[in-house]
């Protein structure tokens, strides 16, 4: 009876992130360019995508701004008929910035606040994959100082310090009833690490901006998080753990990055993103009645590529653009239904509004279609195709000085 009950408790992944929770959505500009700005000294929210670029920003500011994330997934069991969807569940990443020092000197300030990785997802309590989840509400917070140095006219290196915390909840159904009640179980926790943040910004000599940048792996480790189970029969309740620990590598992200400038009025961007998923192999649940369960993931290093433009057109109104193909990251047999992963292409574009010399708007709009997948998972053998497509609209205010 035990060994039944941590099998099913196995499969609930404790912070599950990965490329449909992994949130490049880090500044309005650069989502409206395809999510490309690590060769570009923008704005604010290069304390994100370049810390090297922040020391040639052309003026101090600070910049708040959050996005919505419209997601829609299907699910159609193999051999079934029917086709189940996601409920609707808007999640709301936001990012902050500031940014301080003098923009004639060669040392500059910066603050980040951002949500890299969060999602939602969200199943009717009877779908036909009840007992590997119904719902998942997860977020990272990362909190960066950052100094930037300009070390030639040319070159500017930059990083910052991540401080980054961590919450999840999640809810699946067990088998077991009680009164015709179903047996559900949550795991929630809170998790806090470091990590950091590092680029180098290059002026060429042709007029080409390039960037480099690194942000490392964090751990997020939720100690003593709550097992908490609902309607479970009065003969399995001395079997249930009360607090759990779990690991999870946050996996670090390399980019390089380029900057063209065909002109004094438009800029174009390409990234190419490396995350480096390798390091999630497992992922062990301990829980605090002495028993233990470790699940394999296998996930592999996944790249994504990016292109965006930005025109100018008036002194009042500026217009971007981008596209994107981001790889995923989950191999044959581990895809699951919080995270429904595969192939995605990104779509993009915005506008910018200057009110005034100080005060600045930026609007975004991101689609997101996600490849039909068809799967059996290994542990769970939940067998079917999933379909995925996401919009996702944001706004920043910015206020320069």
């Amino acid at each position: 009876m035990k060994t039944i009950l941590l099998s099913f408790l196995l499969i609930i992944p404790v912070l599950g992130f990965s490329q449909s929770f992994q949130v490049n959505l880090q500044g309005q500009k650069q989502t409206a360019m395809g999510g490309a700005g690590a060769g570009l000294a923008l704005d604010e929210a290069a304390v994100f995508f370049n810390p090297g670029a922040v020391s040639f920003l052309k003026q101090n500011g600070v910049q708040a701004g959050a996005h919505a994330i419209f997601l829609k997934t299907a699910f159609n069991e193999t051999g079934s008929p029917l086709t189940e969807y996601n409920k609707n569940k808007v999640p709301t990443p936001f990012a902050a910035y500031a940014v301080f020092g003098s923009p004639e000197g060669r040392l500059r300030f910066g603050i980040g606040a951002y949500t890299p990785f969060g999602g939602a997802m969200h199943w009717n309590e009877d779908w036909t994959g009840k007992y590997t989840v119904t719902s998942l509400d997860l977020r990272a917070i990362y909190i960066q100082p950052t100094i930037s140095l300009k070390i030639t006219d040319n070159i500017g290196i930059g990083g910052g310090l991540v401080y980054a915390l961590g919450h999840v909840d999640l809810k699946k159904a067990i088998p077991y009833t009680n009164n015709g009640q179903q047996t559900t179980a949550q795991l929630k926790g809170d998790s806090k690490d470091f990590g950091w943040n590092a680029g180098i910004f290059i002026k060429t000599v042709s007029g080409v901006s390039v960037g480099v940048t690194h942000r490392s792996q964090v751990t997020a480790k939720v100690e003593n998080g709550e097992a908490n189970f609902f309607n479970p029969p009065a003969s399995v309740v001395p079997l249930l753990p009360t607090k759990f620990n779990a690991t999870l590598p946050l996996p670090a992200t390399s980019t390089v990055g380029f900057g063209f400038y065909p002109s004094a009025k438009t800029t174009i961007a390409l990234d190419v993103n490396w995350v480096w998923w390798h390091t999630y192999k497992d992922l062990g649940f301990y829980y605090d009645n002495g028993t233990q369960t470790v699940s394999p993931r296998n996930y592999h290093d996944a790249a994504t590529f990016r292109a965006g433009i930005q025109n100018e057109t008036t002194s009042f109104l500026t217009l971007r653009a981008g596209v994107g193909y981001a790889l995923s990251p989950v191999g044959e047999g581990y895809v699951t239904p919080e995270v429904p992963d595969a192939n995605r292409l990104l779509l993009s574009a915005g506008i910018g509004l200057k009110p005034s010399e100080r005060f600045n708007i930026d609007f975004s709009f991101l689609y997101e279609n996600v490849k039909s997948r068809t799967e059996t998972n290994i542990e769970t053998n939940l067998s079917g195709t999933f379909k995925t497509v996401a919009y996702i609209p944001g706004m920043a205010l910015s206020y320069k000085f």
